[in-house]
């Protein structure tokens, strides 16, 4: 599979010597739903920092599309109009006195004109379902609307690759539910996703792949219906499966699901799984 982004043998140590990445090797494959999964501290934020050239690595390079990452500051807006980053806290990216103008930031910095960098703010808005909140100052949003205007400023700037650090934390569950709808729709549309999370239900209500981190290196990459049904390299990470996984697992044990079932992602799906009772154990019930 092409990796449109990977990074080799990266290095990194923050001041003082604190380190942050060790060996660390990776490849994003492209159109997929990439989830850097692990404890907090692992060294995921620190990844993607890397990733769209906001951090040089000591040692070891970063690759877009097969050729080195170039640090100039020409090079640098390249790679960040074809990469984009969305912060886990909001307040961090966002800073205009409206969501449009927040929104049009990228693209005017792009160099479009004023016509093409608005098409694409309308078309952002769309996308993340806040068309409704153009106008409205920042400040007077909620956490999750905050989050969909820093996908939306990401978003419109037409990026191959989105990396979003934390994509739910700080949400309720139905922020969160609403979010995931969302980057599953720019995940149908052919965007390559990349998200750090410490959650792994969020790993698997959304990621294709998966890269388990531990101390700033990945232990495993590959498919989410591989790695997050192995019990024990996840406990080499310091998590465990999802308790849906570890429902179908233990299901599959007592022989109640085919051994040669798919993971399943939701609730329903487990329940298409599961054989039915015997005719006599549903007379006792």
């Amino acid at each position: 599979m092409t990796a449109i982004l990977s990074a080799t043998d990266l290095h990194y140590a923050y001041p003082g010597e604190v380190p942050a990445l060790r060996q660390l090797s990776l490849g994003v494959p492209t159109g997929r739903k990439l989830a850097i999964l692990g404890p907090n501290g692992a060294g995921k934020s620190t990844l993607l920092l890397h990733l769209n050239g906001s951090l040089r690595p000591d040692r070891g390079a970063v690759l877009l599309a097969g050729k080195p990452g170039d640090y100039s500051r020409r090079g640098l807006l390249q790679w960040r109009s074809r990469v984009a980053l969305v912060l886990q806290d909001p307040d961090d990216q966002i800073f205009a006195a409206t969501v449009a103008e927040d929104v049009s930031f990228g693209p005017l910095n792009q160099g479009l004109t004023d016509t093409a960098a608005r098409a694409r703010v309308q078309a952002a808005l769309a996308a993340l379902g806040i068309a409704d909140l153009a106008d409205r100052p920042p400040h007077m949003l909620s956490g999750g609307q905050k989050k969909r205007v820093a996908i939306a400023g990401a978003v419109a700037m037409e990026p191959e690759v989105l990396l979003l650090d934390e994509p739910t934390a700080g949400l309720d569950r139905e922020g969160a539910d609403q979010l995931i709808a969302v980057l599953r729709q720019l995940g149908q549309r052919g965007m390559t996703l990349v998200f750090s999370t410490h959650d792994i239900d969020l790993a698997l209500a959304l990621a294709d792949d998966v890269a388990l981190f531990q101390d700033g290196t990945v232990l495993a990459q590959g498919r989410a219906e591989t790695l997050l049904c192995d019990p024990a390299l996840l406990a080499s990470a310091g998590l465990r499966p999802p308790v849906l996984v570890e429902l179908w697992l233990a299901a599959q044990a007592r022989g109640l699901c085919p051994a040669s079932g798919q993971m399943p992602r939701t609730p329903e799906a487990l329940m298409e799984q599961l054989a039915p009772a015997p005719p006599a154990l549903r007379v006792a019930q």
